[in-house]
């Protein structure tokens, strides 16, 4: 039995958690606050398209109350990645993967990527190179993960849509048995989990939704499906996705993905984006990883993108005057 721990476990990582738990691994989670006591106490229940399942899992505040383990996924938000780095080492064996589900550009995302970029860093992502010195990228895989999560309560956990998908991949490429290992209990418990020779690509695919959705979401404070009901916002929308195809384009990602179709797809939904849930929720704002590396990148590569940076600028000053981001310049 695959002994892996969900380190995060809020909406996303519960989902998953509950899936591999239903897919017959032994599964812990390092989690805080009331979640964590619910857990505890009656286990996570998720509601989702396939019904309402209840697993139990062991809970805990201390990743050293768990000890080694086969694998571990990272599901919080990127700005406690170095929190989660100082902190994990207890489950980690010698040769214990780490999955990091999170949303935007990764921190790793230069690394093992061949070609002239291979080996750049992202300080902005991971602040003195903490989560690289003490995890480091031979441990880390990729994860991409479309669930559409929320927490409803403690410990219930409700996904909103039936096109739930997550992607693994390694930074190089390779088609790995540790993915492979890791994917097959989710998979077995009811999320499609392919382990993938190009997790940026995926990486990208998913980065068009948190660039469209994100700030004009944040900015609307509505949902998906009541922000892309609006007609300019939809228009706002297509060329915040126009734009962003560009982008990978660039960064050599043929999304070949018609803008209207994905803005169409995304107002179908009635959930709030994470970083929405995160602005109403008083939690740290994923504002780097969604919007000031992805601009930074696009003025390397001579991309313009003025919807998404008058949009993205206007829910920085958002999360900046919330206090649930400080900018770093």
């Amino acid at each position: 039995m695959t002994r892996i721990c969900v380190f995060g476990a809020g909406a996303i990582g519960s989902h998953l958690a509950t899936r591999a738990a239903l897919g017959g691994a032994d599964v812990s989670i390092v989690a805080r606050g009331p979640h964590l006591a619910a857990v505890r106490e009656k286990g996570i229940t998720l509601i989702a398209h396939d019904g309402e399942h209840t697993v139990r899992v062991r809970a805990e505040a201390d990743p050293a109350a768990i000890g080694p383990v086969d694998a571990v996924i990272v599901t919080t938000k990127v700005p406690a990645l170095p929190s989660v780095a100082r902190a994990i080492a207890p489950l980690l064996g010698p040769d214990t993967p780490v999955a990091f589900v999170t949303n935007g550009i990764p921190w790793w995302y230069f690394l093992r990527h061949g070609g002239e970029v291979d080996g750049r860093r992202l300080p902005l992502l991971d602040p003195g190179g903490e989560i690289e010195a003490k995890i480091g990228i031979a441990r880390t895989l990729g994860g991409v993960v479309y669930s559409a999560s929320a927490v409803v309560e403690p410990g219930v956990v409700k996904s909103e849509h039936a096109d739930i998908r997550l992607f693994l991949g390694e930074p190089d490429g390779t088609l790995s048995d540790r993915a492979r290992m890791i994917a097959a209990p989710i998979d077995a418990g009811g999320m499609p989990t392919p382990v993938v020779a190009d997790i940026r690509h995926r990486i990208w695919g998913k980065l068009m939704g948190n660039l469209t959705s994100g700030p004009l979401c944040i900015l609307s404070r509505q949902d998906m499906m009541t922000t892309f009901a609006d007609p300019v916002l939809f228009a706002a929308g297509v060329r915040i996705s126009d734009e962003g195809g560009a982008l990978a384009l660039a960064y050599g990602h043929d999304l070949q993905t018609s803008s209207e179709a994905r803005i169409r797809r995304s107002g179908m939904i009635a959930h709030k984006p994470s970083i929405l849930q995160d602005l109403e929720l008083g939690r740290a704002m994923e504002i780097d990883a969604l919007f000031t590396v992805p601009l930074a990148m696009a003025r390397e590569k001579g991309v313009p993108m003025p919807t998404f940076e008058l949009c993205a600028r206007l829910a920085t000053q958002a999360a900046t005057a919330a206090g649930l981001y400080r900018p770093t310049s």
